[in-house]
């Protein structure tokens, strides 16, 4: 009964984010301008749930606001994202929008000297179509994890929704405290993957261990936490 509860639980949270999405379309501008503004806006948000400095003024940026920098059929050079982590400067990530093509190797490849030159941590990459198989191996041109998100899985903050459960996701310190206090190896903990819709929210990697608060009617109140392998 409680999977089957959780499992409604999912199920009322996406068809609410459809619903979210849908309504938004209800204005005079092109449908091109809106997907590249929330698509956009959810990235900021995402970035700054990481740590990253993201003023509060580009999150807050209304769509009319948006239409008329970038206006209906926006250049996606113009939407590139480059910030740092707010604890470590010297962190810095880059996202970039990519045309509605199909994303082949020479695309990838003249990405890696523009990387070198700006010293890049992170590279996240907003496709709008398939990936080639010849420009994923490619991404091992970089000397870090590059991420790829479809621009429509971005058009709704799956975070925000009120049926889903709180993450938090635990420091070094804070694991190695809770590994102590249940006297527990890692590996006993529940898994989460790396394709996991929160693991890839908050770019986590293998080892860390993400704080999950259920509330509600179907759930009650408890936590548990997970371990992203």
């Amino acid at each position: 009964m409680k999977n089957q509860g959780k499992m409604k639980m999912k199920k009322e949270a996406v068809d609410q984010n459809q619903g979210d999405w849908l309504s938004e379309f209800l204005d005079d501008g092109s449908m091109e301008s809106h997907k590249y503004y929330v698509a956009r806006r959810t990235m900021l948000e995402m970035l700054k749930d990481r740590g990253y400095a993201v003023p509060s003024s580009e999150i807050e940026i209304s769509l009319q606001q948006f239409r008329d920098k970038h206006g209906q059929n926006p250049d996606i050079n113009s939407l590139r994202i480059s910030l740092w982590l707010k604890d470590n400067p010297s962190i810095k990530v880059l996202a970039l929008f990519c045309s509605p093509g199909v994303v082949k190797v020479d695309v990838i490849r003249p990405l890696a000297s523009m990387i070198f030159n700006d010293s890049l941590s992170r590279l996240i990459l907003i496709v709008q179509n398939k990936v080639t198989t010849e420009a994923l191996k490619s991404l091992d041109l970089f000397p870090f994890k590059v991420e790829i998100f479809q621009i429509n899985d971005l058009l709704v903050n799956i975070t925000k929704n009120k049926m889903m459960p709180k993450h938090k996701v635990l420091s070094d310190e804070e694991k190695k405290e809770l590994l102590e206090k249940y006297k527990i190896d890692e590996k006993l903990l529940p898994r989460m993957s790396e394709k996991d819709a929160i693991a890839r929210y908050y770019g986590l990697e293998k080892g860390q261990i993400v704080k999950t608060t259920y509330s509600g009617e179907l759930t009650q109140l408890h936590v548990t936490y997970r371990c992203v392998c």
